[in-house]
């Protein structure tokens, strides 16, 4: 089987380089796409397959939903979301990052029941969706741009401290209850009591993907990592029976070692029905009038369209062809997925970012590689039930904790400490206010801090929300824009609309000699500008005055030299 799938891979590795060899025309879209590029986007969907079953049954559990739902999410994200969409070669399914917003909806709209919770959080996901489908209809998919970029870059690490801080604990096979600081204390306590065979299998996988981040091999880098972790799983769950609920002695004959009584079984496995038709749930709209429920479906409608079109956007700059995405069609086929994973008992669904960049890396050309991994995903659950339930628990927490690790990583502190103290602190403060409180009132925190950073550099309350600027066809050939005061992320979202409808092929005049402040939300967009527009053969040029930038990050937050507050 691992002979086959290395072939596999092998054969898509050679697609992906006879793609790539000419790149000057682009794809076909629509049934003329699929006939042009059926077979890299067949082989980079069964690929994309093999990543993604497991983390959507990790990702559904670790919400609080039964594991099929992941699997329902993915596979209408596949079959129904690539026709509609806007986007070429994001692969829409569940995402680690909706786990927190998820479980908490479970959690409170279900005190204490787990099942009527799930059903609750259906409804909210049905409402959710309807906001995002509008969002899209509206043209509202640049309000992403008006979260800073230090406040997303805190949120999400925050969410994978708490993805760590839950999923450590499946990994060792010790289940805990209470809050999320109260989990965080019991990690000692888990490390000293775990489950030995649990927790050879948890560590394992961890071990795996450790591995499979450094080394450099080619041939082993061509297997994608989650499906070796779940494969070693499937066989030390089979070697240890866990098919059957008995109890061991850890280390019998070790007499200088304390014995550990355990017990192992069915529950530490995947629980999923072998009939999938069984697997789907109505929607409880039962507390549609509560606070608890209008909170859900605020928080999901805007997490999750924040993270879908930001992933959405990071996968535009992986593709070759560098193809753009239409982010309102994209927000609106988003939210018409997400209305039917709801009515039929699956998760919330966003342009998920590690799958996409497999997709990318595979050699998929078009969207269709996106709905043959939902065919794969709806043909093994239909046929493979039993396979699936083969699979440890354990095997999955690990794949969750890597994931919330590399949300959280050292890497993502140094790297915005490296634009400035100041979003640094603004970072710190977002976790602290997440893990604090809740998603929104962390990111809501976020916001207030950046906007008092502004006022206290001499941004005016008149230019918070309003920015200045004109952009005037100066001749045939050229673009110039003028800004007048200050350019940051609350109030940009004009001058990025007016720039993105210009013309290709143009000299492109920045003139910042009037400006006052840009921050680093701004730096970001300005330089993704600059280097897209150029690459699609125009030029770009920056006049004004010196600039004085709060660091040495070539995109930190900036002052112009000697420049009045406007």
């Amino acid at each position: 089987m691992i002979l086959a799938l290395i072939l596999t891979s092998l054969v898509s590795k050679f697609e992906k380089i006879m793609s790539q060899q000419n790149l000057s025309s682009l794809p076909k879209t629509g049934f003329a796409g699929l006939k042009e590029n059926w077979q890299s986007d067949l082989l980079s969907g069964f690929l994309v397959f093999l990543i993604a079953l497991p983390l959507c049954l990790g990702i559904a559990m670790a919400s609080g939903f039964p594991p099929s739902a992941g699997i329902i999410t993915a596979i209408i994200g596949g079959l129904v979301v690539s026709r509609i969409s806007g986007s070429f070669i994001t692969i829409n399914g569940p995402a680690a990052g909706l786990i927190v917003v998820v479980l908490s909806a479970v959690q409170e709209l279900g005190q204490g029941d787990a099942m009527a919770g799930y059903r609750y959080t259906l409804a909210a996901i049905v409402v959710a969706s309807v906001i995002q489908i509008l969002l899209g209809l509206f043209k509202a998919g640049s309000l992403s741009s008006f979260f800073p970029a230090s406040v997303v870059h805190g949120m999400l690490a925050a969410i994978g401290i708490i993805i760590m801080t839950k999923q450590i604990h499946v990994m060792l096979g010790v289940s805990v209850k209470g809050s999320l600081f109260e989990s965080m204390a019991q990690i000692p306590h888990s490390l000293m009591n775990l489950n030995h065979e649990i927790a050879i299998i948890g560590f394992s996988g961890l071990a795996i993907l450790i591995v499979w981040a450094v080394i450099k091999n080619k041939t082993l880098k061509m297997i994608p990592a989650p499906l070796v972790v779940v494969l070693v799983g499937i066989a030390f769950a089979k070697y240890f029976d866990l098919d059957h609920e008995h109890m061991y002695l850890f280390l019998p004959d070790a007499h200088f070692l304390p014995h550990h009584e355990e017990t192992v079984g069915p529950k530490f496995l995947v629980a999923i029905s072998e009939n999938f038709m069984s697997s789907f749930y109505l929607p409880d709209f039962g507390k549609v009038g509560t606070l608890e429920f209008w909170e859900s479906v605020v928080t999901i409608s805007l997490v999750g369209s924040l993270e879908s079109l930001l992933s959405a956007t990071a996968v535009d700059k992986l593709d070759p062809y560098k193809r753009h995405s239409n982010l309102d069609r994209d927000l609106a086929a988003v939210g018409f997925g997400n209305f039917l994973a709801g009515c039929i008992g699956g998760l919330p669904m966003i342009a998920e970012i590690v799958r996409s960049s497999a997709n990318v890396n595979n050699g998929a050309k078009t969207s269709w590689a996106n709905f043959f991994h939902g065919m794969f995903l709806l043909i093994f659950v239909a046929f493979f039930p039993k396979l699936i339930h083969s699979i440890p628990l354990a095997a999955l927490a690990a794949l969750l904790v890597f994931t919330g690790y590399r949300l959280a990583s050292p890497q993502s502190f140094k790297h915005v400490l490296s634009v400035g103290t100041d979003q640094f602190a603004l970072f710190v403060i977002t976790i602290i206010g997440v893990l604090g409180t809740d998603l929104l009132v962390g990111v809501f925190i976020g916001i207030l801090i950046e906007l008092a950073i502004h006022i206290i550099r001499g941004v005016p309350l008149n230019n918070l929300f309003k920015i200045h600027f004109e952009l005037q066809k100066t001749d045939a050939q050229t673009y110039t824009l003028k800004l007048e005061g200050s350019a940051i992320f609350s109030n940009f979202l004009p001058m990025k609309k007016a720039l993105s409808e210009l013309e290709n092929g143009k000299t492109v005049i920045l003139d910042l000699s009037e400006g006052f402040l840009i921050d680093h939300t701004v730096m970001e967009f300005l330089h993704d500008f600059m280097h897209n527009y150029e690459a699609a053969g125009g030029h770009c040029q920056q006049e004004g005055a010196p600039i004085i930038p709060f660091s040495g990050h070539a995109l930190a937050a900036r002052i112009m030299a000697g420049r009045p507050q406007k």
